[in-house]
This record gives C-alpha cells, structure tokens and sequence, in this order.
C-alpha cells in the first residue's frame, strides 16, 4: 500500500503551488508549481489535485490561507462555518481569499470525511502589542475588527525556526528584522522569535512596494480618485492591487524585478530603486518597534536571489550599521555582513509548505479541543 501522505497546497491568483510529504516523517516527496493563465487552467489544476488525494494515499490537506481575522489566531481544521468565515473575510484579501478557499471546497465535497487545515498568513502576528495592531481610527471601527493583521505568517514562523541553528539563539533571541521580498513583500520586526510589529496592515495592500501593489499610501489618494476622477472603489482598488508597484513605475514594462533589472530603461530603474527605497524606510521604522536593531534576515523569492536588490536596500541602511560583504551577498548567504557592520545580515530560503505540513500533522495527530483557538480580543 502507497505511504500516506500530507497535501499542502497554496492557490494564489496566477499559480496554484503543491507539495506532497511523507505522513510519518514529513520528507518532501513532490513539490510543483502551476502557472495559471485562464479559468481553464484552474479547472485542470483542482482536478488534478483531486485525483492526487486519491491516487498518493493523502492523509490530510493543508491550505493557505491569507486572512483568518480576529478569531484565528492558529492553524484551524476546516468544517462548513469555519469555510463560511473565512469566506466573509474575502473583501479584505480579494486577490487571494477566494483562491485559497476553492481547492478546500472541492475537497470538502468529494472527500467529506478527509481532515483539512486552514494555516493563516495573520496568525504568526497575532502576538503583536495592542498599540502595534491599532489604526488611529474611531474606537468603534476598531472594535468591529479594523486592525493591523500583518501577513506572509507562514514564511516568517518557518525563519524563526531556523535562524537559531544559523545563527545562534543570541541573535535568534534578540531583535531582528525579516524581510520578506517577493512579489507580495512585507518585513517583520520580531524578539524572542515573535511578532512584535510588521509592515502589512489591514490588508496585504500595506506596507512595501510590490509587483503589482502599491504598498503604504496617502490615504488621501484614493479620496482624490473618487472626489476628483469619478472614479469607483472597484477600479481604484484594481489600480492599488494589480496595476501598480513594479508594474505601475516601470510604466508597464514588468511586475518581475528579474526583468527590471535587466532592461536598459530609466522606468525600470525607477522602479527598482523606489522598491528598494520603501523596503529600507519600512526596516528603519520597525527598529522603533524593537528598539535596535541585532538581524537583518533576507527571504522570498528576490530576497534570497538578488544580491542587487539585497545590496541597495542595506545600502540606505549604514547609518545603523548595516553593511555587506560583496562576496558573501553574491554568494547568497547564509551570511552576508562584513566586519565593519555591527548587524548580522543573513540570507535564507524560506519554506512555508513546510510549516504547512507541520500544522497539519499537529492538528491531526493532536486531542480535538473544545473550541478552535481564539486570538485576543482587542
């Protein structure tokens, strides 16, 4: 009889991202990613990830979730009203809610009695000071759950992880700073391996410049677009998630920094250097959340293979002491800071289907509770 086996899967709005392990001892057996170009190609996709449940003896499905709001607080097994309110929290992940979502519904109807666990990009957060989750906003707006949520939880649970058995439990312990550069990007300030603050917000719309998002604005822009240009909330929030960022500044020429890097044009380069620029502003500000600075850690697709990119950002970062040597950074790490700096710089590999397939392995393996883990009212 086949092994059992664990599914992690991460639908997002253009690739669908699987990977199979070994139920007893968690070894990656299969790791794929899909690009999808239309409909179509999703359609194919779930059918052949329904047919993988049946054909690789799968045990349990692990999915990614974005956003698991106020009452998630932890990896949760999915039933009908959970899916429901994950599903009413759609409005503040449009573009990754309603994917993470669809494959858990296919499974659900065809292998009702299979276990499956929702992991949240939020939860990891949660941990935050209750002045780091609060927008200066009327109480009662505040009260129906208008929060600092902060994402990519995932990849940054799986760096505290291992940054320990990298680079010791002084700097592990202390306060460092990751950043996760992809094309959804965000940093994280954290002590003692925890959430202390990060640069995503309400939604995954805040913070850095993206590949398509616009990262931290004016909250007047919008006001502007609607009072001014007539403009509908369905088409400023099309601009904000999907036409902006990399894409927007460089003028349409790409949302991949691979390509910007390459192209001779002086939007490509605007485009790299304002990125680079939001990222370092965002990485200062969080060392008021930490009160200094110890780690610097790089991690995601751009963090961990740009050297350029990992080279201008601690650039504007040396009145902190952050510096580089050239050889290490082009080497990609693990570590990359020189001697003349006073903060360590690593660059790690991030592995969120992993942590994945933990969850889902406690969760399975674990007494059921009484009640699914609740994070804190604030």
């Amino acid at each position: 009889m086949t092994a059992e086996t664990y599914l992690v899967i991460n639908a997002g709005s253009s690739t669908i991202k699987y990977a199979l392990y070994d139920a007893n001892t968690l070894a990656l057996l299969e790791k794929k990613t899909l690009e999808m170009a239309d409909k179509a190609g999703y359609d194919a996709a779930f059918n052949d990830l329904l047919k993988l449940v049946e054909d690789r003896n799968v045990k349990g499905v692990a999915h990614r979730v974005v956003h698991g709001g106020r009452d998630y607080a932890a990896p949760q097994k999915l039933d009908d009203k959970v899916l429901a309110d994950l599903e009413a929290l759609t409005p503040l992940a449009p573009l990754h809610q309603p994917h993470n979502l669809k494959p858990a519904k296919l499974v659900m109807d065809k292998f009702p009695n299979l276990p499956q666990v929702a992991c949240f990009d939020t939860a990891f957060h949660r941990t935050q000071p209750r002045l780091n989750q609060l927008y200066a906003l009327p109480k009662d707006l505040t009260d129906e759950g208008v929060l600092r949520y902060g994402f990519h939880g995932s990849s940054y649970e799986y760096i505290a992880a291992v940054l320990p058995a990298i680079a010791g439990d002084d700097i592990a312990k202390g306060r460092v700073i990751v950043a996760h550069l992809g094309s959804g990007a965000s940093v994280c300030a954290m002590k003692d391996g925890k959430s202390v603050a990060s640069s995503m917000g309400f939604t995954p719309l805040d913070g850095l410049m993206m590949g398509t998002r616009t990262g931290a604005i004016d909250p007047g822009v919008p006001l502007y677009l609607m009072e001014q240009k007539g403009l509908s909330a369905k088409s400023i929030s099309d601009i904000f998630q999907k036409h902006s960022g990399l894409k927007g500044v460089s003028g349409g020429i790409s949302n991949d920094m691979r390509v910007l890097l390459n192209s001779p044009a002086p939007e490509a380069k605007e485009a790299v250097d304002l990125f680079c620029l939001y990222a370092a502003r965002q990485i200062a500000a969080l060392t008021v959340d930490l009160g200094g600075l110890d780690a610097l850690v790089f991690t995601a697709g751009i963090g961990e293979n740009s050297g350029i990119i990992r080279e201008k950002i601690c650039g504007h970062l040396k009145h902190l002491g952050v510096t580089t040597d050239a050889k290490l950074n082009a080497a990609n790490g693990p570590a990359i800071h020189d001697a003349a700096g006073s903060i360590a710089v690593y660059v790690i590999k991030t592995n969120e289907e992993l942590m994945m397939a933990r969850h889902i392995d406690a969760v399975i393996q674990r007494p059921p509770a009484p009640k699914p883990p609740q994070a804190p009212k604030i």
